[in-house]
This record gives structure tokens, sequence and C-alpha cells, in this order.
């Protein structure tokens, strides 16, 4: 039975904003979401506590860059999944160490807190498990608790991931994530990052100013291009493509075609779609072509559409089950 969630095979180089490929299938690179403050303290003075955690557990870790008004920025730590996972079980004791009044968790007591994992939408079945069974696995051999967001973040393809305990728990936690999302990391290439900030009014407001800008030119008197003049093709096109199951390719077309032609509109890719299933598993394939911040907003796009479908199914599948007990 084909799974509902896609497969990205990207047929281009990948672009800085994509999730990089393990090197050799044994680099894991792990994505949290910490609050300004909480990045502070794993920054240390002068850089020194992440240059300890460099030294101590030979992963490479860092921060993404304040953006002005937002309160949240990325850890990124690289490295084996043993180091990662130790790494990341340093930083949570750094954490408690510096907030042992207030955890993070008011639900645990001290020392306990949480850490916010980034993972592929894509990736969630394999850290969740037929059944959820991976996922109670990995919490009854570490110790820790783990609560994964059903949405995804705003303009990405990232879900949270919250793992909660001790610093312990959490280290054996991420281990054990770490290697189901090697075992399963071709899942995760085309992933759209998740950038604090990057939410949909940010785009919006952009929108508002070049409606302006337009309007202003056209008020001076300034004339659109000829209807006739040549267009020019942007340099930076990319193809990717994503496998689709089947029984989810009408909700993304729509009726008359309707949603496709709204995500094309939208993104500004050009999205093709296999006639016949490529392979046994019966999914049909999605090329997508465009620059790389279009084709993003496409797979942004194609898989809050699919999302929105499985939650309808689910409503149907449950009202159903009420109606015939009643």
């Amino acid at each position: 039975m084909p799974s509902d969630s896609p497969v990205l095979r990207d047929t281009a180089s990948s672009p800085p904003s994509r999730s990089p490929s393990p090197s050799g299938n044994d680099t894991l690179t792990l994505r949290a979401l910490v609050s300004t403050k909480d990045a502070g303290v794993i920054i240390g003075k002068a850089g020194k506590n992440v240059a300890d955690l460099r030294d101590h557990t030979g992963v490479k870790a860092g921060v993404s860059k304040v953006v002005p008004g937002v309160h949240e920025r990325v850890l990124t730590v690289s490295g084996s999944v043993e180091g990662v996972a130790k790494a990341y079980a340093l930083i949570v004791s750094q954490l408690v160490s510096a907030n042992p009044s207030s955890p993070v968790s008011p639900n645990s007591p001290p020392p306990n807190t949480a850490i916010r994992l980034l993972i592929s939408h894509n990736l969630m079945g394999s850290v969740i498990g037929r059944n959820g069974l991976k996922i109670k696995a990995i919490q009854d051999a570490s110790g820790a608790r783990m609560v994964a967001s059903k949405d995804m973040l705003p303009q990405s393809t990232e879900r949270i991931v919250e793992v909660q305990g001790s610093s312990e728990s959490i280290g054996r936690a991420i281990e054990e994530i770490g290697r189901c999302l090697l075992e399963d990391w071709e899942r995760g290439q085309g992933t759209v990052l998740f950038h604090p900030g990057s939410g949909d009014e940010r785009s919006g407001r952009r929108s508002s100013n070049a409606s302006r800008r337009y309007n202003g030119d056209a008020g001076r008197g300034r004339t659109s291009p000829s209807p006739n003049a040549p267009l020019q093709q942007p340099t930076n096109l990319r193809t990717q493509n994503i496998s689709i199951p089947s029984d989810m390719v009408g909700c993304i077309i729509g009726r008359n075609g309707t949603k496709i032609t709204e995500i094309r509109r939208l993104s500004g890719s050009k999205i093709s779609i296999a006639k016949e299933p490529h392979d046994e598993t019966g999914e049909r394939m999605f090329t997508i072509v465009g620059t790389p911040e279009a084709n993003e907003k496409a797979l942004f796009l194609l898989y809050n559409q699919l999302e929105s479908e499985k939650e309808r199914r689910v409503g149907r599948d449950q009202q159903q089950q009420e109606e015939m007990q009643d």
C-alpha cells in the first residue's frame, strides 16, 4: 500500500536552503528551534560554549543569525549520530543550568526540559513508525517523551518534534531519532527548511509594496512591456520530481484543474503530471520546473494541499465510524 507521503527526487544540485545529503550516509545534520535567550546560552560569551561543544563532541555546530523582531533562532548540529546526540545532551544540560528555576517543560520536575527538533515532513513516518510503534519504542528505550506536531511550519516542509526529559534521556532519544533519519535520508532530500520570520505576512508585505510601486509607475505614465516582446527566461531553472500516491492526485489537481492551476500561478513554477504510475507503488510523478524560490513555494503549496486532504479524510472516516456505532 503506497504511503501518503510524497517522495522527492532532486535532479539538480541542491541550493543552500535545502537539507544536504549525508556524506557517506554516516553524517547526521539535525536542526532545532531555540529561543533567542537560549541561543545566547548555547553560544556563550565570545562563542566559548559552542567552541567547547565542538571540541568535546567532534560535531559542527552553529546558530542562525538574529532576525529583527523574531524571538527564535535555528540551532544546527552536524556529525556522527553519537556525536550529535552527545552534543544535544550537553546543550540541554547548559540550558537547565542557565534556567534552574524555570524549566522549559512546566509539567516535568527539574531538571527536565525540552528541545524542539525540526524534522522533514517526509521523514516523520520514519520517526513515528506504523501505528506509532517506532516513536513509542524510542520513548520506552530512552525515557524521554516525544510530541510530534501535525502542521508544517510556515513556508517550509518541516515539522516540530519536541523531546522532553532529562539531558540524558533526551540524548538517548536523539540518538535513536538520528538513526531513523539516516536510514531513510533520501526521503528528506528536497526539504524546504524553516527560517524563523519567513511567515506569510512577510511575503504579503512584499506583494503590497510591489503593488504600490506598480501603481506609482502607472501614475507617472509608464507603460507596460509590449505583449509581443520576447519574455526573458530565468537562467537558474531547476527541475525536481515528486512522487504522489495515485489516490491523492485528484485532490491536488482539483475540479477541472483549478487547484493545480492555482499552485502554478502562486509559485511561478511549471508543474507537469505523469498520466500513468511510474512504478509498482502506483505513485505518479509530478515534475516541477522553476527557480529555486519558485520550486520551494510550489513544494510548500503541494504539501499543504496533501495535508489538508489527509485531515479531511481522517475526519470523514471518524464521522463514518461514529455513524456506524450509532
